[in-house]
């Protein structure tokens, strides 16, 4: 079987090269097996997300060289390739959850206490406040707040093995707390979105930041609650400053639009990457087919990469 790798950015600003350090070894990964590159716009946030990022990171993978298959503007079989265009479909997979899903009327204080849980990341553990209430609470809350909605999770361990940090393990719901699948203001919640979306789109592997780890025990849950089969994930350091600080789109961090700007040919863009993702052993110009000949999840390194 043909294997299917993706990108998914999210269009709230320009890329900077920590997003395109996931994209290019997203694509290696997966062209190196001789298999498909979706591109698919993560839109799903109408308050963040803009049509004007979604072109610019479009037109920033062609000067890289790096071309999809199927996705974006281009189109294809598996479509649409924008979040915002399938809530018709996320809908749809909401409604097989529905015997497990509850409201939920927590404000962000109340998420935040100092009595609630915390995961290792430093997360907030939701405490199940409104997993048992009542039909006639629900009702009396409902006149103050329009509620969450969330996916009340089993006693059930999540064992898998990421492509690149190996053997993982989660607690559930003692490890993740019961997620939310569905906002107060309508929209989707990004764990629902992205598994419909890999899992209706054939994408056997997932290459993202290692900031979303901990996110993963809950996707894959969704994955087992619906009878799917999951992905294969391969987790991947961050692009940290030297002060430790992870590349943001908020700061502007070494985005596209400058570099190019400044003249500095895609190339070299590359060459800083291939470096940092321990493919080359010097910082150098290096072209797409140099970098997808040397390709080994072996030398990718697991601590954060310092760049500069």
């Amino acid at each position: 079987m043909t294997p299917v790798g993706r990108f998914a950015p999210s269009p709230t600003g320009r890329m900077h090269l920590g997003n395109v350090y996931c994209a290019l070894l997203s694509y290696l990964s997966v062209k190196s097996q001789g298999g498909k590159w979706i591109l698919r716009i993560e839109d799903l946030d109408p308050d963040r997300s803009r049509p004007e990022f979604s072109n610019l990171i479009e037109d920033d993978l062609h000067w890289l060289g790096l071309y999809w298959d199927e996705g974006g503007t281009k189109g294809g079989p598996r479509g649409p390739y924008f979040q915002q265009r399938r809530t018709d479909i996320y809908a749809q997979v909401y409604q097989l959850l529905q015997s497990d899903i509850y409201p939920c009327f927590c404000s962000r204080a109340d998420l935040l206490a100092a009595s609630a849980p915390h995961a290792a990341d430093g997360r907030a553990i939701y405490a199940g406040t409104c997993r048992d209430l009542s039909p006639q609470r629900v009702a009396q809350l409902q006149q103050c707040r329009k509620p969450a909605f969330r996916l009340k999770l089993n006693e059930t361990d999540i064992c898998f093995t990421d492509g690149h940090y190996g053997v993982q393990s989660a607690r559930l719901p003692q490890d993740c707390g019961d997620f939310v699948v569905r906002r107060a203001d309508g929209v989707f919640a990004y764990n629902l979105a992205v598994v419909a979306d890999d899992h209706l789109m054939e994408v056997s592997q997932v290459v993202r930041g290692v900031d979303l780890l901990p996110v993963t025990p809950e996707q894959i849950y969704l994955y087992r609650r619906l009878g799917w089969k999951e992905p294969e994930y391969f987790h991947i350091p961050l692009l940290v400053d030297a002060s430790g600080r992870r590349l943001c789109k908020r700061n502007k961090d070494l985005e596209l639009g400058a570099l190019r700007s400044a003249g500095i040919p895609p190339q070299r863009v590359l060459g800083d990457l291939g470096y940092w993702a321990g493919l080359l052993p010097e910082r150098k110009p290096a072209s797409l087919q140099d970098l997808l000949e040397r390709f080994d999840w072996s030398m990718v390194p697991t601590g954060n990469v310092v760049v500069g």
